[in-house]
């Protein structure tokens, strides 16, 4: 059977988009694409969630332990092992930081040790100049087990049949009432970082792509024709261009009310688009559709590299523009001149292409170990 790969095609465009956007392009663009691009990851990863895990719920948990929290703990502890490296070689500074004009510090013997914990116990404590994206670990790994609880509470409450298949909708709504109640009222759930809204809201988004794979085969079907996959791509675009313009949202953990209300139909419409865009590129067999595919395939390494690679093209900017050294240290990128120029077109193909590059080398020499072991 051949492996569908429009989901890795679309999780490869996102991953670019979300490049894209931390590394300054223009503001239009950057607000177009927050609107969509992280409840993207969210709505793919539902989309392949399966209801045989309610009853091997072990086998789920364990697969989202090593998926995401083993591959968070170990990264962040390897940058909490570097940053006051970082400062010794200048790559970060207590001069320049991020656009509102924060800056890191040398972390104490204490604070290392406080990182630790909050690393293994809270899914944060993670080196916020280094480690910005990833949030999106422990926003996954609570919202995806998040929906597999309250799935199983509800299907062994509800005894009508015909209950019980709307139960993935019956979810989806309770999730947004809580996250309106959240964000209503300023709560917050104390025992996760940052208070939760992104953990809820990526739970919304994983339930949704869970109903969607139930109609994927339907949707197609209509949208088949290459004029009407375009048409369609067109009008869910505008949809996220007006919203992105006139009630701009993302998946912000600092979301107000309003915020909350202007993300779910942009974010739902951006998907539908690049669905549809996967679609398209999926038809034929090419050099795009490849990359795309192993993109998508090896997102988390482009999520974990994408700001220490940024630094090769800030060293770029910085002898460009002669700037000061200490510059490379700024979070993510260089804000100097970041509206006029075209550096943020650099800083996706390092952001993208150096993560990739060295997913790809370790692979071959992983192979290449395997292949002398079995013929020695």
């Amino acid at each position: 059977m051949n492996r569908n790969t429009v989901i890795s095609i679309s999780k490869g465009i996102a991953i670019i988009l979300m490049v894209i956007a931390h590394a300054e392009a223009p503001a239009w663009l950057c607000k177009f694409i927050f609107e969509f691009h992280m409840p993207l990851f969210f709505i793919t990863a539902g989309y392949f969630f399966s209801l045989k895990y309610l009853n091997d719920e072990a086998t789920f948990v364990k697969k989202r332990i090593k998926g995401l929290y083993v591959p968070f703990v170990k990264w962040s502890v390897v940058f909490l092992a570097l940053h006051n490296l970082m400062f010794e070689i200048g790559i970060l500074n207590e001069t320049y930081g991020n656009e509102t004009g924060g800056v890191t510090h040398p972390y104490s013997w204490h604070s290392i040790q406080q990182n630790l914990w909050n690393i293994f116990t809270a899914m944060g404590g993670y080196d916020q100049f280094l480690c910005g994206a990833f949030w999106f670990f422990r926003g996954l790994f609570v919202a995806s087990i998040l929906y597999l609880i309250i799935y199983k509470v509800m299907d062994y409450s509800i005894k009508s049949e015909k209950w019980k298949k709307a139960i993935p909708y019956l979810i989806c709504i309770l999730l947004l009432i809580l996250c309106g109640w959240k964000t209503y009222e300023k709560l917050k759930i104390v025992t996760l970082v940052q208070g939760g809204y992104r953990d809820m809201m990526g739970c919304f988004f994983f339930g949704c792509g869970f109903i969607f794979r139930q109609y994927a085969e339907s949707y197609q079907a209509i949208i088949k024709r290459y004029y009407a996959i375009i048409w369609t791509s067109i009008v869910f675009g505008i949809v996220v261009y007006v919203f992105s313009y006139y009630l701009t949202a993302n998946m912000n953990w600092r979301s107000s009310f309003v915020q909350f209300l202007s993300l779910p139909v942009p974010a739902i419409m951006g998907f539908l688009m690049t669905y549809n865009i996967s679609m398209l590129l999926d038809k034929k067999e090419n050099w795009l559709k490849r990359f795309l595919v192993y993109t998508g395939d090896h997102t988390l390494n482009i999520f974990i590299f994408h700001i220490v690679a940024y630094k090769v093209v800030s060293l770029i900017k910085i002898w460009y523009y002669g700037l000061d050294i200490r510059q490379v240290g700024c979070h993510m990128v260089i804000h100097d001149h970041s509206q006029e120029d075209a550096f943020w077109i650099l800083y996706t193909i390092a952001g993208v292409g150096i993560p990739l590059f060295g997913t790809w080398l370790a692979e071959r020499l992983k192979a290449k170990r395997q292949s002398s072991r079995t013929s020695s």
